[in-house]
């Protein structure tokens, strides 16, 4: 339903190893984020690389790294909110440093 309420084709064999695409919250739950269409779209690509290194992928990253510090009391809960709905990859930097010291990625 989410793919035809954007005009996107779902793509074909879309799992494992060659999921192109994620029906993804713009506000993560864990966030706060709601569970709707207004909330929901299609994240997808780029085609051409290994699935961890996909969009939807690399925001799992700065969704768990924004949820940590936001439990952590480093981060404003409405900031963390503003912030991933406005610009999610402001916080890749952080998110990238975040897993290679052994945060939950």
């Amino acid at each position: 339903m989410a793919y035809s309420w954007y005009g996107i084709q779902k793509p074909r064999g879309n799992s494992g190893d060659n999921q192109v695409c994620e029906l993804d919250h713009l506000v993560p739950l864990e966030l706060g984020g709601a569970d709707g269409m207004g909330n929901i779209w299609t994240e997808c690509g780029p085609n051409a690389t290994v699935l961890e290194n996909r969009y939807f992928k690399v925001k799992d990253r700065v969704e768990n790294y924004l949820a940590d510090e936001v439990r952590a009391g480093r981060v404003p809960l409405a900031t963390a909110q503003r912030g991933i709905a406005t610009d999610w990859t402001q916080y890749l930097s952080e998110a990238n440093r975040y897993c290679e010291s052994g945060g939950r990625c």
